[in-house]
């Protein structure tokens, strides 16, 4: 344990700190109420009952769908867009600037300036297909994730550079503080669009022809590719299940490198959806979010309910009472630091087990069409379970899937449960049967004379 704690806390220091790092992650965190809202109308056009559309399309008439998938489609297709804008806005802070929307709005320009322009369309009638300007929702997508991140960082770092160096116009006193920052981002956000604009250039002689294709290739397509692989989702709850064991916020370093993966992953089950094609990701941010992990990392919700109703300790019984409701909605960090999980090697195998042991059960009910693949709805992490799994698949085999994965989740901790239990019992009665000192003082011979 010292020796891991000794390798694990520089890392994770790193990883949390690195300014890079902290931009994309707190830049994905940013669109996710986006992202949430365009996954309620989804579910709302989509809802998981038989008879369900045939009934809203009597009240509403035919085409009932297509107003709410305007909502949705802007959600998930420009999920790239939002990106760069974010991450740049968040990478302004990290830099210390202090105009940061200058910052985010260059960036966003920056990627819009690299990205197709035009597209080759096929119309009824015409023998050839004709060129067509507008921006695809191809590159705004999944698609052009990756090249947002980067371009995001690459921008405002030109930006921040220009800033830093003083390449500015200044104005007199007097001038209103917006006009004078207005013109004080003239000259940077001048150089990083040239940066860009020759960027472009270079991409339409080579056999790629835009960053978009080049990025796709070489970056994004192996690294999702990594990200439907097996074992992608046990190293991820592992990882971050570890982290959390030494009192470090495991998602926080973890999502730093896999939460693009996830999303990119969730967004294409969508747009498979949308198409009429089969879904075919099964690690998304709903399968992570909802079939590794009940009531917070190490999935705890199973230990947290054996406490509130079946220890005999009274430190276990009153803490477990106090964290069943967060619990449910998936907060488990009274349990982490009260109970205490940090650190606590009695709780160390179960912690970081029950995680591993729910994704591999997940990915073979999948497999095995025992439950669907998760859709590309991005539900609030806090939903409960039960719920979750239904709306996630749109069945309820995933409820199903979920209550056996928590039975499975008790069957882990309860023995280590009953050890601690057991521990503690024994701990409150040897306290109990403790006499103070002070008990035996008496004040009968006591004189002020």
């Amino acid at each position: 344990m010292e020796k891991l704690e000794k390798f694990l806390m520089p890392v994770a220091n790193v990883l949390s700190k690195n300014k890079v790092l902290s931009a994309i992650r707190d830049g994905f965190l940013i669109t996710v109420p986006i992202t949430i809202v365009g996954s309620i109308f989804l579910l709302i056009s989509n809802f998981p009952i038989a008879g369900y559309e045939e009934f809203m399309a009597g009240i509403f008439g035919a085409g009932w769908d297509g107003y709410l998938g305007r909502v949705t489609a802007i959600s998930f297709d420009c999920v790239a867009l939002l990106g760069v804008l974010s991450i740049g806005y968040c990478y302004s802070r990290e830099k210390g600037l202090e105009n940061r929307i200058a910052g985010a709005v260059v960036a966003l320009v920056s990627f819009l300036i690299i990205t197709p322009q035009y597209s080759m369309v096929e119309a009824e009638g015409l023998s050839e297909a004709i060129k067509v300007s507008g921006f695809k929702f191809t590159f705004l997508g999944t698609a052009g994730m990756f090249l947002a991140m980067i371009t995001a960082i690459v921008a405002v770092e030109i930006f921040s550079w220009a800033m830093k160096k003083n390449l500015v116009i200044k104005l007199p006193d007097g001038v209103p503080p917006a006009v004078m920052e207005s013109f004080a981002a003239l000259i940077p956000a001048g150089i990083t669009m040239i940066v860009f604009f020759l960027l472009g250039i270079v991409f339409s002689f080579t056999s790629f022809e835009y960053a978009h294709y080049f990025i796709y290739q070489v970056l994004q397509a192996p690294l999702v590719g990594l990200g439907r692989l097996g074992g992608f989702e046990v190293i991820y709850q592992f990882l971050s299940t570890l982290f959390w064991f030494f009192g470090i916020n495991g998602p926080a370093v973890t999502n730093t490198i896999f939460a693009p993966i996830h999303k990119v992953l969730t967004v294409e089950n969508y747009e498979a959806a949308k198409a009429g094609l089969e879904m075919t990701n099964i690690f998304t941010s709903g399968f992570s979010d909802f079939f590794c992990n009940f009531g917070g990392g190490g999935s705890t919700l199973a230990l947290v309910i054996m406490m509130a109703f079946f220890a005999k300790s009274s430190r276990l019984k009153t803490l477990g009472k106090l964290s069943l409701p967060a619990g449910i909605f998936g907060i488990n960090e009274p349990i982490i630091f009260g109970l205490p999980i940090v650190l606590n090697p009695l709780m160390a195998i179960p912690f970081i087990l029950t995680p591993v042991a729910n994704t591999i059960l997940g990915y073979i009910a999948t497999v095995t069409h025992i439950m669907p693949i998760t859709n590309g709805a991005q539900l609030p992490w806090t939903t409960p379970i039960v719920f979750s799994g239904w709306l996630v698949t749109g069945s309820f085999m995933g409820s199903v899937v979920q209550i056996v994965m928590l039975a499975m989740d008790f069957a882990i901790y309860y023995p280590f449960f009953r050890m601690l239990d057991s521990k503690y019992l024994s701990e409150e009665s040897e306290t109990k049967n403790q006499t103070d000192e002070l008990d035996d003082l008496s004040f009968d011979d006591l004189s002020l004379d």
